[in-house]
This record gives C-alpha cells, structure tokens and sequence, in this order.
C-alpha cells in the first residue's frame, strides 16, 4: 500500500504484512496540513470507543487530521482475535506507518495500545510525537492479574464472548513483562496522561515509566477521578490535555 499511496495522502486501505485489511476512519482536519495523529486502542477495543472518537473529533475541530486505527482480530478489521498481540499490533502499527508516506506522525495509544506505541516509538523515528493514555507498562503482569485465573481457549476477556481468551495472547504477554528498556529509547517528545481511578491499569504504570526515563525527558498528567476510559465528565479533561500538548510541542 505504501507504493501507491502519495505523500500527506490518505490511503485506499492498509494491509498488514499477514495480508490483512485494518480498518480506519479518517478525521479531516485543515486542508493541507502534514500533520497527522494515529490512534490505536486497548486489549478488547477498537478505533470506535467512545474516547478515542472523541479525542479524533477534537483534534479535527482544532485542524489536525486524525485517523483512528483497529488492529487485526479488532472491531471490523481482518484477522483472528486470538492472534491479536502485543507483538503483532506493534506490527500493524508500522504496516499503518508504510501506508501514510509524507504525514508527520503523532502516535495516541490506550492502554495496550500505549504499550505498543513505545515498542514501536523506541525503533521508528517515523512517530514524531507519542502519548500514551492510561498506558500499559508491565504486560505480562496485566494478563496475570486480569486473565491468570481463566483458561485460555475457553474462557473470555472479561467475560466478553466476542473476546475469547487465546494462548498465543497470554504466551506473548508473558514474554513482555515490562516495556521500560525501550521507553528509554524513544527520543520523540511524550506525553503519558492517566486518571487516578483508574482501576484497570493502574496509575502507577505511568509513573514507572516516567520514574524510568527521567521526569526531565516526558510530559506526565494525572486526571483526579478519572476511570481507564476517561469516561463522562473526563473526556474533555483528557481530549483538551492532549490539544494543549500538542500546540505546545508542534
């Protein structure tokens, strides 16, 4: 895809390198403008959360185009669920990144998401810009504690029947049980913002790796009461924090 597509143009469809079709919906924001920010979700989501439409919808108001991104095995994109990865994800995000020549590339990930942006930030100096939103930090700790007592190719996420529970998941978030090495790679300007209520990852995922990198290097906001998906009246804390970062750093 990214032979065909011109640069600062949207493409067709991207593919990953399994042949996959990775769904996308696209923001439009000022007419030729160059920036651009890509949004990947969590562990069960997809591009259509309801905080990552929102943040996609502000950005767009303000003039930054967005494209919100569902990995493989996610929402409407191809691919088998079980087979959705951290590994493979961090993939697709750079199959996205070959798609999109010519943009200046903000990366927004939540949750797993955010982990995936620090694996792929740490070695693709195509991301300019990162923030990661209620980021994951230790994965292999994750999966235990939300997922150690089910048995994968039974059970499912949180009880979720569209989310079965796979062994190529847990086996990869095992391999991974922290991803701070490589946040200490990332050059690219960074923002982590997390809310304290958070209760599915915790906060003090975020302030691991602000503590490993250096306070000096990173942008680190807490929302007070806000929950894992910045939802009701933290929304627009969390879609404002991220505007304000980027006017700030552009």
């Amino acid at each position: 895809m990214s032979q065909s597509a011109t640069p600062a143009s949207f493409p067709a469809e991207i593919r990953n390198r399994q042949g996959e079709r990775l769904d996308f919906t696209v923001h439009q924001g000022t007419a030729g403008s160059r920036e651009l920010v890509v949004i990947g979700h969590g562990v069960t989501g997809n591009k259509d959360r309801p905080h990552l439409v929102a943040l996609a919808e502000g950005l767009a108001a303000a003039g930054i185009p967005a494209l919100r991104l569902s990995f493989s095995g996610n929402g409407a994109s191809e691919g088998d669920f079980t087979a959705s990865t951290i590994t493979k994800e961090v993939e697709d995000l750079g199959a996205a990144l070959d798609a999109l020549p010519g943009w200046n590339i903000t990366y927004v990930g939540h949750s797993m998401g955010a982990a995936v942006g620090v694996l792929r930030a740490s070695r693709d100096v195509r991301i300019k810009r990162l923030v990661s939103l209620a980021g994951m930090a230790h994965p292999a700790e994750f999966a235990q504690r939300e997922f150690g007592a089910q048995q994968p190719g039974k059970d499912f996420m949180w009880d979720d029947e569209d989310c079965p529970l796979g062994e190529t998941f847990m086996r990869d978030m095992a391999a991974i049980p922290g991803v701070a090495d490589a946040a200490r790679a990332i050059t690219a300007p960074w923002l982590l913002v997390h809310g304290t209520a958070d209760d599915v990852v915790p906060i003090s995922d975020s302030e691991a790796l602000v503590q490993a990198v250096g306070a000096e290097r990173v942008s680190f906001v807490r929302i007070d009461g806000a929950n894992h998906g910045f939802a009701e009246a933290h929304m627009p804390v969390m879609v404002a924090t991220v505007l304000e970062w980027l006017r700030r750093v552009r």
